[in-house]
């Protein structure tokens, strides 16, 4: 087994162990919290998979993207499970009905977007696809849906496991994903500069403004809405994106554009939270 296979498992067991935990901590007043506010709701679906699609289309036409990048920013657009959301969401000042509620009913609904996204996106672009639909749906069964489902019955069944299965749960899935991040940034840093034009840099940070704004626009006007919706938007979890860019395209190198997205999405996404920080802490100071 390679690095390469190494570095995508630890990616893959993190993100399932992150949607395991959301399963282990969304409870029946989650979901109804975002069905009881369906215009919320249907903003939330259109931003993350309508809009942020749809300006990844218009990055293809109108730019010279290299395939990488568009192909990076296509599995990014229609990746559902953002990474370690509740710490940012918490940071930013959001409320965690909302993300866990969001979290779980963008899983569910990857069921059907995530491979009928990738079938469109092929047809639009008139590209073979290097696998079909099932394979895709086997990637969110596996990497989304089961260990979603895992944790909703165990947090059913076994509330006292699941309140102490959490945190170390959490813990470990962080830790596989710095460690695979770190891995992903020594093993391109290389290639990280030789991919690393100023068009693809410039449609990354394109890509993750564009969802900041999208996001907090379409979450308001309460904030503490807008900052989830907007982290949610703007940042996706790397490895759904990397499996879906794997799979489709075989043989291909997505790993460095991947990795030039975790940077500038963790570099660019700290001034919007400490804005919204202030925010938050200047509302609760007002009596």
């Amino acid at each position: 087994m390679d690095a390469k296979v190494l570095i995508l498992l630890a990616l893959k067991i993190a993100i399932a162990g992150t949607v395991f935990t959301y399963g282990l901590q969304a409870n029946r007043d989650d979901l109804l919290y975002i069905v009881h506010r369906p215009g919320l709701l249907l903003r939330s679906l259109i931003g993350m998979l309508v809009v942020m699609p749809l300006l990844v289309v218009a990055s293809v036409y109108f730019l010279n993207l290299p395939q990488a990048t568009a192909v990076v920013l296509t599995a990014l657009a229609i990746s559902p499970i953002p990474p370690l959301l509740p710490k940012k969401h918490k940071k930013a000042g959001g409320i965690a009905p909302y993300g866990l509620g969001l979290l779980v009913v963008l899983a569910l609904v990857s069921i059907i977007t995530v491979p009928v996204s990738v079938v469109f996106f092929d047809w639009l672009f008139a590209i073979p696809r290097g696998v079909g639909p099932d394979t895709l749906l086997k990637i969110v069964l596996s990497m989304i849906i089961a260990p979603l489902a895992a944790g909703l019955v165990v947090a059913r069944l076994m509330p006292e496991i699941a309140s102490r299965l959490g945190t170390p749960v959490r813990r470990i899935a962080t830790l596989l994903l710095i460690a695979g991040g770190l891995a992903l940034l020594l093993g391109t840093w290389q290639a990280i500069w030789s991919t690393s034009s100023v068009t693809t840099v410039t449609a990354i940070v394109a890509f993750i403004v564009a969802g900041l704004l999208i996001g907090h626009w379409l979450g308001g006007p309460a904030h503490e809405h807008a900052s989830v919706l907007a982290l949610s938007t703007a940042s996706r979890h790397p490895a759904i994106a990397l499996a879906i860019s794997a799979a489709n395209y075989p043989g291909e190198q997505f790993a460095p554009t991947l990795a030039l997205y975790l940077i500038l999405c963790t570099v660019l996404v700290i001034p919007y939270v400490k804005w919204q920080q202030g925010r938050s802490q200047l509302s609760s100071s007002i009596p």
